[in-house]
């Protein structure tokens, strides 16, 4: 009964892009596998597997058909997408799994084609005799013939939707939605949040060149930091030049900006560079000019 239902339910018929897709994973998933399948003899000498590449690599994909085509009537590829393969030669329009003669006829042109030719570049690329080299010839004449109707089957795939390679025409196969493909609802909520974070973050990318943040920061400690404030100590201290108003050490080379306080002659240059209207962090009094303090006025209030 199972099975008399299954063989009932509808073919749905399969978007170009979605049998493309199919194929382009079925190529990953077998570059996948061979790379691991080679990266377990990186141990050995190399070249080990040279001389019977074409020969594992069937054999590898030998293994792929028996647990996807051969038991699942679909490609790994497929399978992903919801897609499997189907009868086409059979005459009703319900679904029909393909038959085994189909299955080892695709397992020949898929896996075996590609050994064949393999295999023969490797037999006849080093020979000179004449007659490889006709054979030769006559392999090369088959392959670019086969190319060539790869392509026109390629063009007529584009037109009409369906047999997406060669061998799906020769061997009538088609590909077919496993299940009836519902109607998508798309949502723009994601998307509209993205674009309006991406657009603030290229404001703030605009607006904070612009800003002063070391002037907004000195003038934000000068609020928080009156010289009202401070405690009579620091006040000595500032008065007897015995301490930078920016780095908070001994000041070296000291100079004033035309208010009370001294500064490191490298810490008031750099900043007065990097700001040209820099201010005192203690008073908020502006650099009037940038004048030495003599060695004698600092002895002179070092005594007082």
């Amino acid at each position: 009964m199972a099975s008399s239902t299954g063989n009932e339910k509808s073919v749905n018929p399969v978007l170009r892009i979605s049998q493309l897709d199919a194929l382009e994973l079925n190529k990953a998933l077998e570059q996948l596998v061979w790379s691991q399948f080679t990266s377990c003899f990186h141990g050995f000498k190399p070249g080990v597997l040279a001389h019977f590449e074409p020969e594992v690599k069937a054999f590898l994909c030998l293994i792929l058909w028996r647990f996807t085509v051969y038991s699942k009537n679909a490609t790994v590829g497929q399978a992903i997408l919801n897609i499997q393969y189907k009868n086409n030669l059979s005459q009703t329009e319900k679904y029909q799994p393909l038959s085994k003669h189909q299955k080892l006829w695709y397992l020949i042109f898929t896996v075996g084609g590609r050994w064949l030719e393999e295999r023969c570049y490797d037999l006849f690329s080093n020979r000179q005799v004449q007659s490889f080299c006709k054979i030769k010839h006559f392999i090369n004449f088959g392959a670019g013939l086969l190319k060539l109707c790869e392509l026109l089957n390629f063009l007529i795939f584009l037109q009409k939707g369906t047999f997406a390679t060669l061998t799906e025409r020769i061997l009538g196969i088609r590909s077919v939605f496993c299940k009836p493909q519902s109607v998508r609802e798309v949502g723009f909520e994601y998307m509209n949040r993205e674009l309006l974070w991406h657009g603030f973050a290229e404001f703030l990318i605009y607006l904070l060149p612009l800003i002063n943040v070391q002037k907004l920061k000195l003038k934000i400690s000068s609020w928080c930091l009156p010289i009202a404030d401070l405690s009579n100590s620091e006040n000595t201290l500032a008065a007897h030049c015995k301490e930078c108003s920016l780095c908070g050490e001994w000041p070296t080379m000291p100079h004033t900006i035309g208010c009370s306080h001294v500064f490191c002659y490298y810490c008031i240059k750099s900043n007065y560079l990097h700001d040209m209207y820099f201010t005192c962090p203690k008073c908020g009094s502006e650099v009037h000019r940038l004048q030495p303090l003599k060695y004698k006025i600092e002895m002179t209030e070092l005594r007082v």
